[in-house]
């Protein structure tokens, strides 16, 4: 969990989307949860920012097409700015320039909206804590669009990966969140963790979706 959360433990979550027949009762929804305080609904980037400057925020849930500010604009702002602020996009658009643009501005999760309460509560909870959380159809286009554009010749990783964090990077490729790898691994999720976050100095790796490509490219995925 976000070591800005409150001392109760409770994630301070901003909901931003354009149009008021969503975000508020989705930020209602969201307030039932015991662990979820929802701060604000934003109706667009720029009130996020605004808010967000007001005070501590862990995770924004953005949706991307917004007027004054869109998402994309918003999440690179606030991964300048707020770095310790996770941005999950929540969005109808699941297009390969939507879904790369987003995750490269520095968005940790990306659904669309057709996801259920509880996955996007699971991808709130995993971007407070660091982790990505993409659902399937989000994976698959990624994936198929790093297939699409990586070199054909493999590319080689530093020579001090160890095995383990191979193993590790592979199953990154696969689209497995970190829960999964360590069912996987038998090992826990905090050793996954310590395994990512040193393969992600070692490679010099920015975050998941670069971890993906980087997986294809060295042809472990």
């Amino acid at each position: 969990m976000s070591e800005q959360a409150d001392q109760q433990g409770r994630l301070r979550v901003i909901v931003a989307d354009d149009q008021a027949a969503v975000r508020e009762p989705l930020a209602a929804v969201l307030a039932l949860s015991e662990d979820i305080d929802v701060i604000t609904a934003a109706a667009n980037g720029a009130e996020v920012l605004t808010a967000v400057a007001a005070g501590p925020v862990d995770v924004v849930l953005m949706d991307l097409r917004m007027p004054q500010m869109d998402g994309i604009e918003a999440t690179r702002r606030l991964s300048e700015e707020h770095p310790g602020v996770a941005v999950v996009v929540l969005t109808t658009f699941a297009d390969d320039d939507s879904i790369l643009a987003a995750l490269s501005a520095g968005a940790r999760g990306y659904l669309t909206k057709n996801a259920g309460r509880q996955d996007i509560l699971r991808a709130i909870r995993a971007a407070a804590a660091g982790q990505s959380v993409l659902d399937r159809e989000v994976q698959d286009r990624l994936l198929a669009t790093v297939r699409t554009t990586a070199p054909a010749a493999t590319q080689s990783l530093p020579a001090d990966i160890t095995p383990r964090e191979r193993e590790v990077l592979t199953l990154i490729g696969q689209g497995l969140p970190n829960r999964a790898i360590a069912e996987k691994l038998f090992i826990s999720e905090a050793t996954v963790k310590t395994h990512i976050n040193n393969l992600f100095a070692k490679a010099d790796i920015r975050d998941r979706a670069d971890a993906v490509r980087r997986a294809i490219a060295a042809g472990l995925a």
